[in-house]
């Protein structure tokens, strides 16, 4: 499908930022939808009140949530801090969707353990990896092998949420796994290089920088598609990482067949690495940081979800409960 001009001049600004194929199209999705409401009007002849109006429209016809109309929000900036050179001074009077105060949902040791046997491999390492080293889902499928040091027991993480890099712990249990996974990936890619292929999905303009590391098997990814595919910037055939939504397929039909009736995403093992930490003992700091955390407050709301349970604190119905098997036995012990 033909892009106009001036999409396509954005387009080529979010890859000169190094900003991710997934955020360009979500970016370029919502600057059209923008442009779209106010009747394909140019967003040069436009500003601050067709923005707010926009906004509201999500809001209060749309009832998108406050983080998809953030979003939508940060598509607009970008377009008019970074294409047109214009800072906008956004109004008040837009409606702001409301954020609601969530605590996240998260699984018990065993409902986590009880769900990753349910899988196949290699989702039973992928997800292991989740729950063990607390990873995003994007950092998880990013994963290369040069990004595994089993001489430090570390994860190195590239560029994670706010291209931030940081290294969380590689647990002992799951070493044999990785190295078991990395003997994978290297047939595989024997078998690219002996079909004249062998390139891996590298970040736009890094193979032209590193030309020997496109074919190297350090840069391979850990967890690498079933198919080569065309690069979306670069043109050269290589092959990428699994696709997110195959975890999402994998996930799915394991909590069915656990039969846990909580709300359980890719997220919530992440979310349960956290709380596991806290309950065994672990200082909020080295949680905040292992998570890649920029503030302290964001780990904080792991200490909500644990809550005052974790200190022996008895609810009123078990503590009743525990009262009457006292006086069943003094009872006993009297007759």
């Amino acid at each position: 499908m033909k892009t106009s001009p001036f999409l396509e001049n954005i387009r080529q600004v979010l890859r000169t930022r190094h900003y991710s194929i997934q955020t360009e199209k979500t970016y370029l999705t919502w600057i059209k939808r923008f442009i779209l409401f106010n009747q394909k009007r140019h967003p040069e002849d436009m500003g601050e009140e067709e923005v707010n109006r926009f906004l509201t429209h999500l809001a209060l016809n749309r009832r998108v949530t406050s983080s998809t109309q953030n979003l939508a929000l940060c598509a607009i900036v970008f377009m008019y801090k970074h294409v047109l050179n214009r800072e906008l001074v956004l109004l008040d009077d837009a409606i702001r969707a409301k954020a609601p105060k969530r605590v996240p949902v998260v699984l018990s040791s065993d409902e986590a353990i009880r769900l990753i046997s349910l899988m196949p491999s290699p989702y039973q390492l992928m997800f292991s990896i989740l729950y063990g080293c607390g990873l995003r889902k994007a950092e998880l499928l990013r994963l290369r092998v040069k990004d595994i040091d089993f001489d430090n027991n570390s994860i190195f993480i590239f560029r994670g949420k706010g291209k931030k890099d940081r290294v969380t712990m590689l647990p002992q249990s799951l070493i044999p796994k990785l190295k078991a996974q990395i003997k994978v990936v290297e047939s595989i890619h024997q078998k690219d290089i002996a079909e004249g292929e062998g390139k891996t999905s590298l970040p736009s303009g890094l193979a032209r920088k590193y030309p020997y590391a496109i074919t190297e098997l350090k840069w391979q990814y850990l967890f690498p598609s079933t198919n080569r595919c065309k690069h979306p910037t670069d043109g050269y055939y290589c092959r990428h990482h699994l696709h997110w939504t195959t975890l999402t397929k994998i996930l799915r039909k394991a909590v069915i067949d656990s039969g846990i009736t909580k709300h359980v995403t890719a997220h919530t093992f992440r979310h349960s690495f956290a709380t596991q930490l806290l309950l065994n003992g672990s200082d909020i700091r080295t949680v905040q940081e292992l998570l890649g955390h920029n503030d302290l407050k964001t780990t904080q709301i792991y200490t909500h979800v644990i809550g005052t349970h974790s200190s022996g604190t008895l609810s009123p119905i078990d503590r009743d409960h525990l009262m009457q098997k006292v006086h069943s036995t003094i009872t006993d012990k009297e007759s």
